[in-house]
Formats: structure tokens, C-alpha cells, sequence
């Protein structure tokens, strides 16, 4: 399938992530004074509708889901349909590899496990097929890590070749210190439509093979450009938010902008929980970050391991 699809032609550059909508507990800022305290199936379903609509309204037309995302894609499913809109008027990807099982619980010990065997490629395409439908145009691994191995799968990766035939476009996201390693097996696997990866300005590890991947020919969507907060004006990074401020931006907006200055990023995802956030996210510009702000760029950045370790220790709020 080629990808991106007509729809995305000339649309903004920033899509919309479902990770912080479709459940009741996410790793990221401020989450309970943007949520509130009702976070019930149907008040988390009125909320994205919100954001989408917001959303659809500024040209958004790429939308990101996973199995592991709650209801997410029961959510966006039910959104589309009251909408009337199909494949044809905004692009819908989705994952497989995780599944939730945090109950819809704050307090479960564990929110999603991780398994990526054909046995839960089979089943959890079964299910996203049936919530989804048509309006699924693009499949994804869901972090493939050297850990995991699953690049190194014939059976997965057999299974993937033929839905790419569907025609069904394949992607897979990468997580963890060694992104590069993975994004390097998925160019020379020759296989892949798209790579979603983390790149932010204090994780920009990954920056040199998402290039190397966009040059390929593969589709680079970026995911946690925020740092699942950090990286706000209520985050944890001074230095970001004073150098927002003086140029009259949000520290969200400068640091999204950052990304969408790196001329291999295609997609770049807003995790946007009400349409107040989705608005400064979406007014960042390639051109708001300026060569005045490589020093910034190197102040932040640390080392991946380090980032990753600080990250896992991260609770769900």
C-alpha cells in the first residue's frame, strides 16, 4: 500500500496520539487536573470526541491507536461513525503486541503486558479489524526492542508480508536506548512502510537512522515529542520553558517545533488530552526553532540510557 495515503497530502504534519485518551491511567504531567477526577469509559469517550473534533477541524488527519490503548479504538470507531468518516477523509493507524489489563483500575499493578508472538498478531488483528474496519489503513508493531526480538520472527514477519498485501501498509515503533539498532534492521528488512519512534530533545538518539529511514523510502512518525510531559511548561525542563517564553510560545510549542525542524519527520504525534492543549501543540512551526537554539538543544539532551531509566521509573497517573 502506498503510504502515506492521498488524505495526508498537504495536511498539517502533526497527528493525534490516543495513548492518554483511551484509558484512565497514562505516564505523563498534570494529568489529573486535565482529566479531572471522572474518568469513566463514557467521560473519557466524551473527551475524544472533543479533541477529535478540534482536531479534524485543523486539518489533522492522521489519528494513532493501539490495542493496548484502553477503548481508544472503540472511542475513535464510535467517533468516526457519528462523523460519517471513512478512509478517504482521515488516516487510522493502530498496534498490536501490547494488551490492556489494567481493568480500568488507577491502582493495577500492572497496565499492559507485551507480547509479540503471531498467536497475538492473529487475535488482536481480528479485534482491531472488527472495531476499525476499513478506516484501518495502517498496522504496527508496537516497540520492537533488540530485547524482544521480534524482527528476528519468520513466522511474524512472513504474517506481516502478507497483509501488506491486503493491501494493508506495515509499520512497526521502536522503544527504548536502542532505537537506532532497531530502525537499522527494520531499512534493511525491507518491509516496513513506516517507523514510529521516540525523538525528543532530551532523547535524540534515534535522529541519525530515522533520517537513514526516511531517506529509504519509510514514513518516520514521531511519538512522546513532549517526553510524556516533561518537556510542558509544568515539566521538569527551566531552561526550555524560559526560552519558550521569550518568544511568546509554550514550552510544548518550541519543543514540538523542534521536531518538526528535522526534515525526516513526517508525522510528528500530539498526546493532547483536552482541545486547550491540542491548540498549543498545534501552533508550533518548524521555523519557531532558530540556530539560536542549538545550545538550548545541547543542554538538554542526555545520555538514552539515562533517559530510559528515569522514564521506567515513572508511575501512572
Amino acid at each position: 500500500m502506498s503510504w502515506p495515503p492521498e488524505i495526508l497530502q498537504g495536511a498539517p504534519r502533526i497527528g493525534l496520539g490516543l495513548a492518554a485518551l483511551g484509558r484512565p491511567a497514562y505516564i505523563t504531567a498534570d494529568r489529573q487536573a486535565e482529566l479531572g477526577p471522572d474518568r469513566s469509559p463514557e467521560a473519557l469517550s466524551r473527551r475524544t470526541g472533543e479533541v477529535l473534533d478540534a482536531a479534524y477541524a485543523a486539518g489533522v488527519r492522521y489519528v494513532d491507536a493501539a490495542r493496548s490503548y484502553g477503548l481508544a479504538e472503540n472511542f475513535l470507531a464510535g467517533w468516526l461513525e457519528q462523523r460519517g468518516l471513512g478512509p478517504e477523509d482521515i488516516a487510522v493507524g493502530s498496534k498490536w503486541g501490547y494488551t490492556y489489563v489494567g481493568g480500568w483500575r488507577m491502582d493495577a499493578e500492572r497496565q499492559e503486558t507485551q507480547d509479540l508472538g503471531l498467536h497475538t498478531l492473529n487475535r488482536q488483528l481480528k479485534e482491531s479489524l472488527r472495531i476499525l474496519g476499513p478506516n484501518l489503513l495502517l498496522y504496527q508493531i508496537h516497540s520492537a526492542s533488540p530485547e524482544n526480538a521480534v524482527l528476528s520472527s519468520s513466522d511474524v514477519l512472513d504474517a506481516l508480508r502478507r497483509l501488506r498485501k491486503r493491501p494493508m501498509a506495515i509499520g512497526l515503533t521502536v522503544t527504548g536506548p536502542h532505537q537506532a539498532q532497531v530502525i537499522q534492521s527494520a531499512i534493511e528488512l525491507d518491509l516496513f512502510d513506516t517507523v514510529q519512534a521516540t525523538w525528543n530533545l532530551l532523547e535524540p538518539s534515534s535522529g541519525g537512522a530515522l533520517a537513514r529511514a526516511h531517506a529509504a523510502g519509510l514514513t518516520v512518525i514521531v511519538k512522546e515529542a513532549l517526553a510524556n510531559g516533561r518537556l510542558t511548561d509544568l515539566g521538569d525542563q527551566p531552561a526550555l520553558v524560559h526560552a519558550a517564553a521569550a518568544r511568546g510560545l509554550s514550552a510544548d510549542t518550541l519543543a514540538l517545533s523542534a521536531v518538526l525542524a528535522a526534515p525526516w519527520a513526517d508525522i510528528v504525534l500530539s498526546g493532547a488530552v483536552t482541545v486547550n492543549t491540542l491548540a498549543s501543540n498545534l501552533a508550533a512551526r518548524a521555523e519557531h526553532w532558530d540556530s539560536d537554539l542549538v545550545g538550548l538543544a545541547a543542554e538538554l539532551a542526555i545520555p538514552a540510557a539515562v533517559y530510559w531509566g528515569e522514564r521506567s521509573e515513572r508511575s501512572w497517573s
